[in-house]
């Protein structure tokens, strides 16, 4: 891919967005990018969305066989699982010594605004995960369909720009300023049902999840699923949110939505997004609501950690 360096003699992670102008570009670029890493002996992942991911099964033809393609449409889904689901996945099961190549696109124009924030999020995070590993994450974004907001947030979130004209560097790279800014209040909700709980009435609180999430008209899979995740999310505000917390769920845009309230405070953005090792026994219960969840957004500040986690009904 032209202007892109990857391997040994270049800095050992790199995170370009991809700047495309039609499916033509598109292609051309993602499979430059994809047959130069084969030919290098690289391990390939494509995660982009559905109608992208055929084109580059079409186009790499035989070749497809020996990348993982994923569709980021299902994988991707919430924003919060790319980076243990794909990215430390990808980075992990390789060689420490081998480089790895991946395409990831997690924002498209299907994407909706409530997600935008948290996809945003995860570009930026992208920057502090896989700081020193080697790998080359190249994020494509569609000129024509996001908008002049989106691909001004892609230059924030991105060291490195590629379009039609090569590479360059982004001036108005920020990862850390678009974190503050992605950490911002959420909305009240116009109504929602409430419980407080301590560790005496953890066991209601998972009760009330529970029969909220019947009320809201989720099969049996789904309601055990949202349970599960708030079960998490209360058992967290008992040991590390002062030992009480409020629970409220109500419903939004389609969605049964779990907010869990604490006095805690959130230090570690990657929190939920790291893959633990086989020998931690503990520090997964974040990582199991980002899995079980359709999103997750979250706001920690001087009075507290926020944490809404959104089901599709």
């Amino acid at each position: 891919m032209i202007g892109v360096e990857v391997g040994p003699a270049a800095e050992p992670f790199t995170h370009p967005a991809l700047l495309y102008v039609d499916p033509a570009h598109y292609v051309r670029e993602t499979t430059s990018f994809v047959r130069e890493g084969l030919a290098a002996g690289d391990p390939v992942t494509v995660a982009v969305p559905t109608r992208n991911l055929e084109l580059l099964r079409d186009e790499l033809g035989a070749d497809a066989r020996h990348v993982q393609l994923l569709d980021m449409s299902e994988v991707g889904r919430n924003p919060g699982r790319i980076l243990p689901q794909v990215l430390y996945r990808a980075v992990d099961e390789s060689p420490p010594e081998v480089h790895v190549r991946v395409i990831g696109e997690p924002i498209w124009p299907g994407r909706t605004p409530l997600e935008y924030p948290a996809c945003l999020q995860h570009e930026a995070l992208i920057n502090l995960a896989l700081r020193g590993r080697r790998a080359t994450v190249l994020c494509p974004y569609d000129v024509g369909g996001l908008s002049p907001e989106v691909l001004a947030d892609a230059e924030r979130s991105h060291p490195v720009l590629v379009d039609g004209d090569g590479a360059r560097t982004s001036r108005a790279y920020d990862p850390d300023g678009v974190l503050v800014v992605t950490n911002r209040e959420l909305p009240e909700p116009e109504s929602c049902a409430e419980f407080p709980f301590d560790a005496g009435r953890l066991a209601r609180a998972r009760a009330f999840a529970a029969a909220e999430a019947a009320r809201a008209g989720l099969d049996e899979d789904r309601c055990d699923d949202f349970q599960l995740a708030i079960a998490e999310l209360a058992a967290n505000s008992i040991r590390h949110g002062g030992g009480s917390g409020r629970l409220r769920v109500w419903t939004e845009d389609g969605h049964l939505v779990g907010e869990v309230q604490d006095a805690g405070r959130l230090a570690n953005p990657l929190a939920g997004r790291r893959r633990p090792d086989d020998s931690q026994l503990s520090g997964r219960g974040l990582l199991m609501v980002q899995s079980l969840a359709d999103l997750v957004r979250t706001h920690t500040g001087p009075a507290g950690t926020t944490t809404r986690v959104y089901l599709r009904r």
